[in-house]
């Protein structure tokens, strides 16, 4: 996150911050409808507006619409992974099929 919040103005981080988040799961998932879970707001809202977090670990799953009249046949669903410590992680693709 710091890297994409440089530079911006200390009330708009925050925003910027989910806004940056949706914007990535789009890129990487191929969905336009993306929801991010509460869990993750908090955490990136925890330190007020401006002060959010340097780093953040996420997981980004695609679903199947439940919605049977939804302009999307599937969305993005983002939600925040605890971890201890941010050195060695690396890409997780994980299958469900």
């Amino acid at each position: 996150m710091h890297k994409r919040l440089q530079g911006i103005q200390f009330k708009k981080r925050a925003p910027r911050a989910i806004r940056d988040i949706k914007r990535f799961a789009t890129k990487e998932m191929f969905t336009k409808d993306v929801r991010v879970d509460t869990a993750l707001n908090r955490f990136i809202w925890m330190k007020g507006i401006r002060n959010v977090p340097r780093k953040v670990r996420v997981r980004v799953t695609r679903k199947r619409n439940e919605n049977e009249d939804a302009k999307e046949k599937f969305y993005s669903l983002v939600q925040h992974v605890p971890v201890a410590d941010f050195t060695k992680l690396q890409t997780q693709k994980v299958s469900d099929m």
